[in-house]
């Protein structure tokens, strides 16, 4: 699983990761401070479940949870405040943990998650792209970063450049946990990132493998460096 904790109190974004590293199956754990950060990470890296605080700066997680893209991830409210349970469960929320929380709770509330989430595992280490009348077979780790191009998706990788139809959010979906939207036109593999080279006005450059220098637009800026572990 993936999974994103959203709060704006580092304590119980802490007690949450530590409860969730101990988990086996979940094999990715990110970190938004507010409502505004989180929707630009979950935009550019969606996750499968969602702990969300209520009360938080600006954007608070009710009304963060009206906004999420489709489709949405499974959303855990977790929160001091009890007048707020009808409200996290108008919207879809699958659980509410009220703080504090034992060990015992918050796995209670994982394993709902859990069987929410249980389906078929398709596994795939490539894809196909029809080039000329012929199937050309693109591992996923050669792929360096795609391009949206209209209807089309172009694959950058490290034996050159293939086309695919397809759209930027479809790909991602395809191409899994290593990857990371950067911009509205790009997207990213972590490990091909060289250096993050930040610009004026809050937005970045990346600097690529093949030497390729990407924009990394403010929208998304926050979740590439949480992705790469890097302190805003």
């Amino acid at each position: 699983m993936k999974i994103l904790i959203v709060d704006d109190e580092r304590p119980a974004r802490d007690k949450l990761r530590r409860l969730l590293s101990q988990q086996s199956d979940v094999s990715h754990i990110a970190e938004a401070r507010d409502g505004n950060e989180a929707l630009q990470t979950i935009r550019a890296y969606p996750p499968d479940l969602v702990f969300l605080d209520v009360q938080m700066p600006e954007l608070d997680g009710i009304s963060l949870a009206t906004q999420l893209p489709e489709p949405a991830p499974l959303i855990v409210f977790v929160t001091a405040y009890d007048q707020y349970a009808l409200q996290a469960f108008d919207a879809n929320a699958i659980d509410y943990l009220m703080k504090p929380y034992d060990e015992a709770r918050f796995l209670r509330a994982l394993q709902k998650a859990r069987e929410r989430l249980q389906k078929p595992v398709v596994t795939a280490d490539h894809l196909l792209c029809n080039e000329k009348g012929r199937i050309q077979v693109v591992k996923l780790s050669d792929i360096l970063w795609v391009e949206a191009a209209d209807n089309y998706v172009l694959l950058h990788t490290v034996n050159g450049q293939h086309m695919l139809r397809q759209t930027l959010s479809g790909i991602l979906e395809k191409l899994g946990s290593g990857f990371v939207r950067c911009h509205r036109r790009y997207l990213v593999q972590l490990c091909s990132i060289q250096q993050f080279i930040p610009t004026q006005k809050g937005d970045a450059q990346l600097l690529m493998k093949d030497a390729a220098r990407l924009p990394c637009s403010r929208q998304y800026r926050s979740a590439v460096l949480s992705y790469l572990k890097i302190e805003d």
